[in-house]
């Protein structure tokens, strides 16, 4: 169950990111829906031509503002025969941020919002997965923004798995949850007349992630 690994020339990162520790299994099924997967337990790098992480949020109560970061690093591991011991982790640049609007996009890397100078990476930590039906998983983990650690579930719905014409094997995972930005210290707002406030509070991220296993298929 993926997450992600993307780079662009806008910003370079240079932090490499840092060894996944293992995952505790959790309670729950352990089944899997396609017999096959087992044969694609192993480890994955997400392809950056045709992966997302983005963000959605809601601004000035009537219109949604999307964006996306473009330079991230990542690991994974997938383990098809039991999905529960499955890992990830995921560093993202906070100065790769774009939503389409350069002034839109100096405010939120400033210090009103991810103070990218200060705080130059994002980072998700999975601590357990659960099989939550079907092709869907639960990966419970710790997401940091601006040095503040707080539990997060994303919900990943398997998308299916092919091999490519030059014998690497794709997966493909689709990825989402809502948090509430205060409880990371991005407090800034500003009111509107009617009362409301000019962004939302409640920022939905969403992972769109196609993985290649690191090593093509026999």
């Amino acid at each position: 169950m993926n997450l992600f690994s993307r780079s662009t020339s806008r910003r370079a990162v240079t932090n490499a990111a840092p060894a996944v520790p293992p995952t505790r299994a959790t309670s729950g099924a352990v089944a899997v829906p396609d017999t096959g997967l087992a044969a694609l337990t192993g480890e994955w790098i997400v392809d950056p031509a045709h992966s997302r992480i983005g963000f959605s949020v809601r601004h000035a109560m009537v219109s949604t503002v999307r964006g996306a970061f473009t330079e991230f690093e990542s690991r994974l591991y997938f383990d098809g025969r039991d999905p529960r011991r499955s890992r990830a982790e995921v560093l993202l640049s906070t100065a790769s941020v774009q939503t389409g609007v350069e002034q839109r996009d100096d405010h939120l890397m400033g210090r009103d919002f991810l103070d990218a100078r200060t705080y130059p990476h994002i980072r998700f930590a999975s601590t357990a997965v659960e099989v939550a039906g079907p092709d869907v998983y639960r990966m419970i983990g710790d997401l940091t923004i601006r040095d503040i650690s707080r539990p997060v579930v994303l919900e990943l719905t398997y998308i299916g798995y092919v091999t490519d014409p030059f014998g690497y094997q794709r997966a493909g995972f689709d990825g989402t949850t809502t948090i509430n930005r205060s409880e990371w210290g991005l407090t800034y707002n500003a009111r509107l007349a009617e009362g409301g406030a000019l962004v939302s509070e409640k920022v939905r991220l969403q992972f769109d992630i196609a993985a290649i296993r690191t090593v093509p298929a026999a």
